[in-house]
């Protein structure tokens, strides 16, 4: 375990206020597209639960993802930070959820013996994009935070023990296995359809496809900490990605054999490293993220 280590090492009661903004607010009002959304305050800390719940019952339905102090920062969102991050009165944890009409951005902060959160609604998420890259990792506890370790290699999830880890020397290899009681479909007779149903058939499976890979970022991506430098968020963003997801017309390669793939790559990426990421899914309730380094 310590040769994947060193690999690591070098690649890898409340209360609602309206103005219980910290000093920075100032700073965050002079950015036209950045306003305090609210804030919640917890007199004797945020206990147990309560801080996801608190989280829940803003966001919604979305999901909230961390903000990685070693990743790409985007200028909307340092905006609201770099106050913070400069004053005595530093973040405890920081968070986006981009499924609103506009992101919102959540800060944990101390307030006396208790804990704020303090909502910030940012005009977007706008960091031009970068190449991918495997980030320096200063120790496993951050990375696999959210895992107990079972084997020299083996880590699963403590939540989901359908979700594991293997890790080397060599390569990361995340596993999520969830079968499905209706397995994907591959009409045997698709090459013999008319170019419209060719498009709404591979329009269909597109969208499946899409489903499949953000159901890879929460298990891998969303799961770990401080591996890549791309933050959660910018691998759902097309400015990003496009360049690495599978495109219809592969999907109709795919179709036109008729027969079930063993696997279907989704993403594939080339870090600036050398190391090559790939999510790729059975279309059965399997999928797999491998990081493999040259």
């Amino acid at each position: 375990m310590r040769n994947f280590f060193a690999f690591c090492a070098l690649v890898l009661a409340f209360s609602v206020i309206s103005s219980a903004a910290p000093a920075s607010s100032g700073a965050v009002k002079n950015a036209s597209s950045t306003k305090i959304y609210g804030a919640i305050e917890a007199k004797e800390g945020f206990v147990g639960g309560r801080l996801f719940d608190v989280l829940d019952s803003v966001g919604g339905s979305g999901t909230w993802m961390e903000w990685d102090v070693n990743g790409v920062r985007d200028p909307s969102v340092m905006k609201v930070l770099d106050p913070l991050l400069n004053s005595s009165n530093k973040p405890k944890m920081i968070w986006a959820i981009t499924e609103r009409e506009k992101p919102l951005l959540s800060v944990l902060l101390p307030k006396g013996m208790g804990e704020v959160i303090v909502f910030y609604e940012l005009g977007s998420l706008d960091a031009k994009p970068v190449q991918l890259k495997l980030n320096k990792v200063l120790t496993p506890d951050v990375v696999f935070r959210d895992y107990r370790q079972v084997s020299e290699t083996e880590f699963v999830h403590l939540d989901r023990p359908n979700l594991k880890i293997f890790a080397s020397d060599k390569l990361i290899r995340f596993t999520y296995d969830n079968p499905d009681k209706t397995p994907l479909r591959y009409d045997p007779d698709f090459a013999k359809k008319t170019i419209v149903d060719k498009r709404a058939e591979v329009n269909d499976y597109l969208g499946f496809l899409k489903y499949e890979y953000s159901m890879m970022l929460r298990a891998f991506v969303q799961s770990t900490r401080g591996i890549f430098n791309w933050q959660p968020w910018h691998w759902y963003m097309d400015k990003w990605n496009s360049k690495f997801m599978i495109t219809p017309k592969e999907i109709e390669m795919i179709l036109s054999k008729g027969i079930r793939p063993d696997y279907i790559t989704v993403f594939k990426a080339k870090a600036s490293g050398g190391e090559v990421v790939e999510m790729r899914t059975t279309g059965n309730g399997f999928l797999e993220m491998v990081v493999t380094r040259p």
